[in-house]
């Protein structure tokens, strides 16, 4: 029962939704400041000892590459780790700390390529391993009808990140390059401070339902492992039956939506990181001042979060995500058209608030296609593979059509992504109809009953 914010759970008081939800952003706001800086200012280094825009855009993408493999795998680690500390801080204490040093030591290593890649690789490696672990904290709190908006408030925190980085970029790098990494870093140092001392997660629902289902699962086992920590827990889908699952079924919706999500990733991360080189080489700016072309586009996309979440409890998830994915992409081509540094800094705003739209809602599309509640973490993790496949592969490809047909139409490249993915949306939307069509009562009404099926 909730009483003023206050929930009990397994007898001690769980911290109230909103608390949670400050204390989340609170660490996905550290991690994605570092993640946009590095966006932003790790390119120009590279540019330093290479002249290819293809090879820049995969280096570039390397990290997403790595979130591929590593994000599921930590995150599925997490799901089965036990302490007095809960199972998702102790990887956040460790973690976070040595990816801020990592972090720092980025622009000290950037004196040959060697070693700039390498820093690269460690930073990339160790962010990525616990950026869906913070994420997870979220639904372990948070009760599933009040995630939408709670997702909406993280994804806020997430956009202010741009506007950090940008503002670092345009006030302190080009003075102060090194001082400039040591920023993000500390902000990522005194977010682990503040959510290991402030958030108790054993208190979570989402652990004690856990330490239920371990117990449920030790007594039909007849009490094997139980208490030692290395237990194996409740039997579960594995992840590669619910791929067979996908592939194999008729109905492609689910193939096609975790299409389009990795169609549009390449999009919108060769929209933010080639935006600094297209700065300085097609519309002749200086590092720092190409660095801090998103910077209002931050503030666009802050603004729009929030509206995306209740319009498509209104209009439905698909309507509002191929509308969003529409805007983006013609304001990409109004910044070609535009040539012009302002002009591009206004299609990068509207491009962003329709980006929106898609960031916001895309995942709680595949949870919604996916065939049981059980399974929706699971679903999260393919999420994840879309994303971070389309974030390594869109920059290498965009880059490779800058090295064909120049920096000047590259806004054109990206939008020619966004549009192939609305096709994909409009065929799955066409094709299938399911809970995002439905009113915002109705999918309440058939997630309790599908909850209760399954229990």
């Amino acid at each position: 029962m909730t009483t003023a914010g206050t929930e009990h759970v397994g007898g001690e008081k769980r911290p109230r939704t909103g608390r949670v939800t400050l204390l989340v952003a609170l660490a996905v706001f550290a991690q994605e400041s570092t993640w946009n800086f590095y966006d932003n200012q790790v390119p120009p280094l590279l540019r330093e000892h290479l002249a290819s825009a293809a090879l820049v855009g995969l280096f570039m993408g390397m990290d997403n590459l790595l979130g591929i493999f590593v994000q599921p795998w930590l995150g599925s680690r997490s799901d089965n780790t036990r302490t007095r500390w809960g199972r998702r801080i102790p990887y956040l204490v460790v973690g976070m700390p040595v990816a801020a040093v990592l972090f720092l030591l980025i622009p000290h290593a950037a004196a040959t390529l060697p070693t700039l890649i390498l820093t690269m690789f460690s930073y990339a490696l160790v962010a990525n391993a616990f950026k869906p672990i913070a994420e997870a904290l979220l639904p372990d709190f948070i009760e599933p009808d009040r995630r939408s908006r709670a997702n909406a408030a993280v994804k806020i925190a997430s956009g202010l990140t741009v506007i950090v980085a940008a503002s670092i970029s345009l006030l302190v790098v080009d003075e102060h390059p090194y001082l400039a990494f040591a920023i993000p870093s500390g902000l990522m140092v005194m977010a682990v401070v503040v959510l290991a001392s402030r958030l108790r997660e054993t208190r979570s629902t989402g652990y004690q339902t856990a330490l239920a289902d371990d117990s449920a699962f030790a007594a039909r086992e007849g009490g094997q492992n139980l208490g030692q920590g290395r237990h194996a827990g409740p039997v579960g889908t594995r992840v590669r039956d619910t791929l067979v699952d996908i592939v194999g079924d008729p109905d492609r919706s689910r193939l096609s939506m975790m299409l389009a999500i990795f169609v549009f990733a390449g999009a919108w991360f060769s929209s933010r990181s080639l935006m600094t080189p297209f700065g300085q080489e097609a519309l002749g700016l200086s590092r720092g001042d190409a660095g801090g072309l998103t910077l209002p586009s931050g503030l666009a996309f802050l603004l729009a979060v929030y509206p995306a979440a209740l319009l498509a409890e209104r209009y439905g998830r698909f309507v509002v995500i191929m509308a969003g994915m529409g805007v983006f992409a013609g304001a990409l081509v109004l910044g070609t058209v535009l040539d012009s540094s302002t002009g591009v800094v206004v299609a990068l705003c509207i491009g962003a608030a329709g980006a929106a739209g898609f960031m916001v809602n895309a995942v709680v599309v595949l949870w919604n296609l996916a065939p049981s509640v059980r399974v929706v973490g699971t679903y999260s993790g393919l999420y994840t593979v879309g994303w971070m496949s389309g974030g390594f592969l869109g920059p290498a490809l965009v880059g490779g059509l800058v090295d064909l047909l120049g920096w000047r139409w590259m806004l054109l490249d990206i939008a020619a992504l966004a549009v192939i993915s609305i096709a994909i949306v409009a065929r799955v939307r066409r094709h299938h109809r399911h809970p995002d069509e439905q009113s915002a009562d109705e999918r309440s009404a058939s997630d309790r009953v599908a909850e209760e099926r399954t229990t």
